[in-house]
């Protein structure tokens, strides 16, 4: 039996990529799972051959006992490992998940396994410990996560035929760039190419104001660019299926779910050429831009908009492409815990 950690997963609020990955390995790990949330649960009902699994963030001071229960002898335990964005970019990531992150790195290490999302997150995370002088440190697995991100079946049809659009999916904040993929937008739009933007994702209250405000102004100017604020599963697949191509300028991630789930959808992508985004590569159906720059990215969106075979290509190749789903993930999972 795998106990599952679902502590914060019923209480509402966005849907952010952390919650959607807890939500979908839980469902396809399917009867082997009984949820439960810490302080309502009973550790020592575990059996020998039973797992504790978490995929969620957390702390000493919001999971009281869990540091003890961590330490007891022959209790299995494993945690989902996302990244470590807030230690990279503390100056624009919440300040909670700032002042959360170095203890929530260290209480990985006491894990019996850590399943990582990534092979980028388990290079990242095992390099933390190293540096960190970790001796006997748990063994890291990478997974790799699904991209049937509402659990539909894989639908990938012709290009909208309506003019060339522009789907950005991500909260709304410095780390995602929607403000360099607005300036490169700006450029192209002078240049008299026709094409809309759409950005999609809630903002950021500590860092998104800035960004909103320029999407606000931008539509004041005439441009054609909307945004959706915190859409559903339903209206994300709306806009999945009117999108010529997904534009991903974001400066770090984690895993970059959003790209294979753009690409499920049979949607290519233009990336920022990040190593953890590369692990997408095969298959095809992406092109890489330089991270953070401006000139780079205008060049790749007046591609993608200018030239209607380059765009048929690259839908052919998200079309055609494997693409793992969380039922792989479930199996991965299983073979790690031995299970």
């Amino acid at each position: 039996m795998i106990f599952y950690d679902v502590t914060k997963a019923g209480r509402g609020g966005p849907r952010s990529g952390l919650m959607r990955t807890s939500e979908r390995v839980r469902i396809a790990l399917g009867a082997a799972v009984t949820p439960v949330r810490w302080g309502e649960w009973d550790p020592r009902v575990m059996g020998e051959s039973d797992w504790f699994l978490t995929a969620e963030l957390f702390a000493p001071d919001e999971r009281v006992g869990m540091n003890a229960f961590l330490a007891a002898q022959g209790a299995r335990t494993a945690a989902l490992y996302h990244d470590a964005i807030p230690m990279k970019l503390p100056h624009v990531t919440w300040p909670q998940s700032v002042a959360r992150h170095p203890h929530y790195l260290k209480m990985l290490g006491q894990f019996g396994r850590v399943l990582a999302n990534s092979e980028a997150s388990r290079g990242e995370l095992e390099h933390y410990w190293r540096w960190l002088g970790r001796e006997n440190a748990p063994a890291v697995t990478a997974l790799t996560l699904g991209a049937d991100f509402d659990g539909q079946p894989r639908q990938a049809g012709p290009e909208p035929e309506e003019r060339v659009s522009l789907l950005c999916v991500g909260i709304i904040e410095p780390r995602k760039n929607q403000l360099l993929l607005l300036e490169a937008c700006e450029r192209v739009w002078r240049e008299g190419l026709d094409f809309r933007l759409h950005v999609a994702g809630r903002m950021n209250p500590h860092f998104g104001r800035a960004t909103v405000a320029a999407i606000k102004a931008a539509r004041r100017r005439g441009r054609a660019v909307v945004w959706h604020e915190a859409p559903d599963d339903a209206a994300l697949r709306k806009l999945y299926r009117g999108a010529s191509v997904a534009v991903f300028p974001t400066q770090a991630e984690g895993c970059g779910l959003p790209v294979v789930e753009a690409l499920w959808q049979g949607v290519p992508c233009v990336c920022s050429d990040l190593p953890v985004l590369r692990e997408h590569e095969r298959g095809g159906g992406c092109v890489y831009v330089r991270s953070g720059e401006v000139d780079a990215w205008a060049e790749a969106v007046r591609a993608v908009v200018g030239q209607a075979e380059l765009r048929r290509q690259l839908r052919a190749a998200a079309a055609t492409r494997p693409l793992p789903t969380w039922a792989d993930t479930a199996r991965q999972v299983r073979a790690a815990l031995g299970c």
